[in-house]
């Protein structure tokens, strides 16, 4: 059915003909035979052909849908964490309203409901002839015309209608009593399908019952007074019943220019005493309750219980809320485009389920604050900045599911109280309300790890570890994007205790930025942004995007060559120079926990409609992005730099795994890390920018640098302890021997060489040496008189080679005659000849 007025227009003398008419009928011969007889009517000439199309343009079905209701999100626990409404309406059957109400409305509105068939003849005759000597105007329309006027209201706000809306409202001269026939046929066809208690229940749900925004007598009922409206009592029945025939003037709430509070109760008292005394004229209360209730102070009655609308109200969840928000209407879980998702959220009385865990949640927050709290009285720095901000977001293996997600910061706009206070989330990427991501320090190393075993090597390999390393254009390969390989580049090392030769386990474990460096050099660098990519990563903007750059400058050449890319390939990269979002890096090494199947992080679980029926929504999204023996291989890796390396301060007394990061400058400071059960990503930094954390005071201790060992890595282990409280110890898959040592090799005989050439030979085939002490042997005094293990050994390049420099041959005892103890060939004094097993002091391990 249309809800627009009809395209035949007529007089106010034709118009108000035609309805007389109908009125006249309705009362002589009642509703139905009036409607039968109108064409009758106008083909004798009460009225104009005109006035005849009108009547038969008029529609003869309302098409009924739900109204708008609000929908709620929750936490996994059940417990509510935001709802989103455009109206603040609740729809309950008719046996969830109470009686008084149904009473009230009956009694003030339409006291003959139950009796007539739509419309009530004799109410709309004395109006009619009321409002036609221009006396004070009266509506007289049934309960049932008020529910069509509401249909067609609500019916054209949801779909944006604004000709619907103002064709379903009153009106004078002729266009009035067009709408007005209209309201009268369709309420005469209601009557013949939905029963008076179906036409009241859809009233009771439908009508504005508040100014502010209340809609429905349940929702009216927990604004008002704090309960649901099966508990209403007579006086509180008649107050919400008054209410509608004028919500900003008989409104309790509303504050009025020139009304203080007292004319405001003042005016809703009155309207509620009117409401009582029709009730109990019409005998639903008596003579005590109406004393009783016409008596109560309207202060006595209310208990404002506001629903907040919107994430604000979920407290330390309202970035998770809002991340949820964002999902809902981006992802397509709802519809198909942005607008019309967001129609669905606010009007679908949906119920939806998320996967934040409240505990954890307060529990991540706890352990955040305690080392970085939001309103830092002792925060000193020399730049005037806010403070340092910080953030953790938790995700399970295999599911994806987050389950916390955290920062310092109060939700909001900044005020006295909460000066820091952001709507920015730091956790997630710009398309969720996020910003650009922050550069990720040597946190990356972990994948670069990762793509080291995946081309075959091992965490026994050695790699040039020495500061000062410097790289050149030939050092590099970046199959995809050749232009993007700088001329030179000079990474440089923190103190990190290692130099010169050392394996990639024990670079790993104390991140080394050079042997990082050297370690590019010797892989494809866009073979590991392949690698990334199927682990989730990617930069905060969601891909490589030149805009923002200058025209003309290196940077943004350098964006352009890559664009639309995870990250940029570079051989910055593999230090952490791309800027990634907290939640995208925890995701992201949730794939080691789960023997290398990557999930996309999912934060809704459910969704069902008003009526219960569940709503489709996708599957977790999880994939084998690496072999299961090359996720083993780098958790070994990142179990030594929580056990012996960098982040010492995540331990946890389970096993886990991870690593630290610090970015160019002490920009950002990270620690990312792991159980085979929960994997989570703490980060600190300044959310302006990329300003040093360098000499700062933060929660009362003074810090020359703030960096992923030391603050980021003891908050995830406090956190951490707490959150895996209670679950199983369960040990990550082993590595195999391949990816810890790997394959076995024959070790070079070097006896007799110099230490110089021993060193250079085995150290070109991969091999650690180390120098023992001298021993005598056949060697020159200086060569190399023994090694272990021996040359020919079959071994593991784990195991360093040992040389034993030769002290020169041994000098022989004097040879004892024949008639002394031992004498004689093969005594007990022999030496072994020159070149005999002993000699050169090979081990054959």
């Amino acid at each position: 059915m249309s809800s627009r007025a009809p395209r035949h227009r007529v007089n106010v003398f034709q118009a108000s003909a035609l309805l007389m008419a109908f009125l006249l009928l309705a009362v002589l011969g009642g509703v139905l035979s009036a409607g039968l007889l109108m064409p009758a009517v106008a083909a004798v000439g009460t009225t104009s052909a005109a006035a005849q199309q009108v009547f038969d343009d008029l529609p003869t079905e309302l098409e009924i849908h739900p109204p708008s209701e609000s929908s709620v999100i929750l936490a996994a626990d059940g417990s509510l964490l935001a709802t989103y409404r455009a109206e603040n309406r609740v729809v309950v059957g008719l046996d969830a309203i109470s009686p008084n109400m149904a009473n009230a409305v009956i009694a003030t509105e339409d006291k003959r409901f139950y009796e007539h068939k739509g419309i009530d003849p004799q109410g709309l005759v004395r109006a009619f002839l009321r409002n036609s000597q221009n006396s004070q105007q009266q509506g007289a329309s049934t309960i049932t015309q008020q529910y069509v006027k509401n249909v067609l209201i609500e019916a054209g706000v949801v779909a944006g209608d604004d000709e619907a809306i103002e064709a379903a409202k009153e009106a004078d001269g002729a266009e009035g009593y067009q709408r007005k026939l209209r309201e009268i046929k369709l309420a005469i066809s209601l009557e013949k399908e939905y029963t008076k208690d179906q036409i009241l229940e859809g009233y009771l749900n439908i009508a504005q019952f508040g100014a502010r925004n209340i809609y429905g007598v349940e929702a009216a009922s927990q604004y008002f007074f704090g309960h649901g409206a099966a508990e209403m009592s007579p006086g509180e029945a008649a107050l919400i019943a008054g209410i509608t025939k004028s919500p900003g003037l008989y409104d309790p709430t509303m504050a009025k220019d020139g009304f203080d509070n007292g004319e405001v109760f003042s005016e809703a008292t009155g309207r509620r005493n009117t409401v009582l005394y029709q009730m109990h004229d019409q005998g639903y209360i008596t003579d005590e309750e109406y004393e009783q209730y016409r008596e109560q102070p309207i202060a006595e009655m209310l208990h404002i219980t506001p629903t907040p609308v919107g994430c604000a109200s979920a407290g330390i969840s309202a970035y998770f809320c809002e991340y949820v928000t964002k999902v809902l209407l981006n992802d397509g879980y709802l519809a198909d485009t942005v607008d019309e998702a967001r129609q669905v959220l606010n009007r679908g009385g949906l119920t939806i389920t998320t996967t934040i865990d409240p505990a954890r949640q307060q529990q991540a927050y706890d352990s955040l604050v305690a080392q970085a709290p939001e309103n830092d009285p002792s925060y000193r720095s020399k730049k005037g900045e806010s403070g340092i901000a910080g953030a953790i977001s938790s995700v399970e293996p295999h599911t994806g599911n987050i389950v916390a997600m955290v920062q310092n910061t109060t939700y909001g706009e900044g005020d006295a109280e909460h000066p820091r206070a952001t709507k920015l989330n730091f956790n997630v990427d710009r398309a969720y309300g996020g910003g650009d991501g922050f550069q990720t320090g040597s946190t990356f190393k972990a994948f670069v790890v990762t793509q080291w075993l995946i081309n075959g090597g091992s965490l026994s390999d050695i790699v040039n570890a020495n500061s000062g390393q410097e790289f050149d254009r030939n050092d590099w390969t970046i199959s995809c994007s050749p232009e993007s390989i700088p001329n030179e580049w000079k990474p440089k090392n923190l103190e990190t205790g290692v130099s010169g030769m050392a394996s990639v386990l024990k670079v790993t474990e104390q991140s080394v930025n050079t042997a990082f460096a050297y370690m590019g050099t010797k892989m494809d660098l866009c073979a590991l942004r392949d690698t990334t990519s199927r682990m989730g990563v990617h930069v905060g903007q969601g891909t490589i995007d030149p805009s923002d750059l200058p025209e003309g400058s290196p940077a943004r050449a350098l964006y352009e060559a890559q664009e639309g890319a995870d990250i940029l390939a570079t051989p910055s990269m593999v230090l952490g120079s791309n800027t990634i979002a907290p939640l995208t890096m925890a995701a992201a090494f949730a794939t080691y926990a789960a023997d290398g199947v990557y999930c996309e992080p999912r934060s809704v679980t459910a969704i069902t409609d008003r009526d219960g029926n569940p709503i489709p929504i996708p599957e977790p999204k999880c994939s084998q992005a690496i072999e299961p023996a090359i996720a083993a291989g780098t958790n070994h890796a990142l179990r030594n730099v929580v056990s012996n390396g960098t982040a010492t301060g995540a331990r946890i007394g389970r096993p886990a795994a991870g690593k630290t990061g610090t970015a160019n400058d002490d920009y950002h400071a990270w620690f990312i890390g792991y159980t085979p059960q929960l994997a989570s990503a703490v980060w600190l930094g300044h959310s302006e920018g990329d300003i040093p954390m360098l000499n700062t005071t933060l929660n009362g201790t003074y810090h020359r640098q703030i960096y992923g060992g030391k603050i980021p890595a003891p908050i995830w282990g406090d956190y951490m302890r707490k959150a895996m409280e209670g679950m199983e110890v369960i040990d990550f898959a082993p590595a195999s021997e391949y990816a810890i040592h790997g394959a076995r090799a024959r070790v070079p005989s070097v006896i007799g060489k110099s230490l110089q050439d021993a060193r250079a030979t085995l150290e070109r085939e991969g091999w650690a040496v180390v120098i023992g002490e001298a021993r005598p042997s056949s060697a020159a005094e200086g060569r190399v008189g023994g090694q272990s293990p021996g040359g020919g050994a079959s071994t593991f390049k784990s195991q360093p080679v040992t040389l034993y420099p030769s002290s020169g041959p041994e000098t022989p005892e004097p040879t004892p005659g024949p008639d002394q103890p031992g004498g004689g060939p093969g005594g007990a004094g022999a030496v072994a000849p020159p070149g005999g097993n002993g000699g050169n002091n090979e081990d054959d391990d």
